[in-house]
């Protein structure tokens, strides 16, 4: 299945959003086209390899993202190891690392992530009030394309988990809810990353974020 958009009268870069089964494509690729992307929402791995970046959106389950996702792993991974840019928003950033939490519940074997991004997400706290939803801030920790101009902005959450990478220095920015937590991840190399906020649901600090992604893939 495959879906083009319009076409950008001046596009900078042509963006695959990655259709699994799981995600709100259409406020993605909205968000996109608005940052100069041309964008089309496929399942096709031919597109993959063409295209100047990749979206792996995602909402719900752990298992279930990976599930869906896995008839196309081995061309998501192809993506990263190509260099192709890789954006995984939400539950898309989760399924970058290697395994979560909410993937080993009532008896069942975990399940793998891609492991592009060593780690484990973990459930906040007991006690604490989850899901973590709505507005809270973005704190930049080291450089990459990715954030520039949004250091102090604000950005919208809705999760239960969160990353806790392998590699410290793979936490771009922290967010504080009753404890600092990673909220943008990127492999060692920087052409793979994740938002665990929507940015297409953040207003001007998710439109920055989505030029940012976008000038990354005219530029890689």
């Amino acid at each position: 299945m495959s879906t083009a958009s319009s076409p950008q009268a001046q596009s900078l870069a042509s963006v695959v959003v990655v259709d699994y089964g799981l995600g709100n494509l259409r406020s993605v690729t909205r968000g996109l086209e608005r940052a100069g992307a041309d964008v089309e929402i496929t399942d096709d791995p031919a597109a993959f390899a063409t295209a100047d970046g990749v979206v792996l959106p995602g909402v719900g389950a752990f298992r279930e993202g990976v599930e869906n996702a896995d008839p196309l792993r081995e061309d998501l991974l192809e993506v990263a190891e190509s260099g192709t840019p890789l954006f995984g928003i939400c539950l898309g950033m989760q399924m970058l690392l290697t395994t979560s939490e909410e993937g080993d519940t009532d008896g069942e074997s975990a399940v793998q992530g891609l492991d592009l991004i060593p780690g484990t997400n973990v459930r906040f706290a007991e006690g604490q009030k989850v899901p973590h939803m709505g507005w809270n801030e973005l704190h930049v920790q080291r450089e990459h394309p990715l954030v520039d101009g949004v250091d102090g902005n604000y950005a919208y959450f809705v999760h239960s988990y969160y990353a806790a990478p392998d590699d410290e220095h793979a936490t771009v920015a922290t967010t504080d809810y009753e404890r600092e937590f990673p909220s943008i991840v990127a492999n060692e190399a920087g052409t793979v990353f994740g938002t665990q906020f929507h940015p297409e649901k953040s207003g001007e600090t998710g439109l920055q974020i989505l030029r940012n992604f976008v000038e990354i893939c005219a530029d890689a």
